[in-house]
């Protein structure tokens, strides 16, 4: 099977990932003060790089979200407001956990670099850079924070 079989909840769950986006980075690039600069930092998932099984619906629509981070990066030339986007991949969370086995937990630690989940604090530190002063040159990026991720 190439698509697992998708349900009515997953293509709303799914369109709410890319709606929402374009409708949070939409406003906040009208209410940022054009020619003052600032931020506006989207995330994604670290699936649309490494493009697994079963994930196609879900893994597509943060896939849009890169893409509208580089395109609105482009349409705020000028302006000195920085669009990027972060691309975790899983990060030890409820919502990471659940339903999953003890087993495949393991399997998604060994399967990178670190041998470990992500921890909120290592995606908030990359948040922190992107929406600093530090973080002024670097703009319509897509910045995979994945501990290395070796698939």
């Amino acid at each position: 099977m190439l698509f697992r079989i998708v349900t009515k909840s997953d293509l709303f769950d799914n369109s709410v990932n890319t709606r929402g986006a374009f409708l949070c980075a939409r406003e906040a690039a009208n209410r940022l003060k054009r020619g003052g600069g600032g931020r506006i930092i989207l995330l994604s998932t670290s699936l649309v790089q490494s493009l697994k099984p079963n994930y196609g619906s879900y893994t597509a629509s943060k896939a849009a979200i890169e893409a509208m981070a580089k395109i609105l990066a482009k349409e705020l030339k000028g302006t000195g407001i920085t669009v990027n986007c972060i691309s975790p991949g899983p990060v030890a969370t409820e919502m990471f956990f659940a339903g999953l086995s003890d087993e495949i937990v393991e399997k998604v630690k060994s399967q990178n670099s670190f041998g470990r989940l992500g921890e909120t604090k290592d995606i908030a530190h990359v948040v922190g850079f992107l929406a600093s002063d530090a973080g002024e040159w670097i703009n319509g990026q897509v910045i995979i924070a994945n501990g290395g991720s070796l698939l």
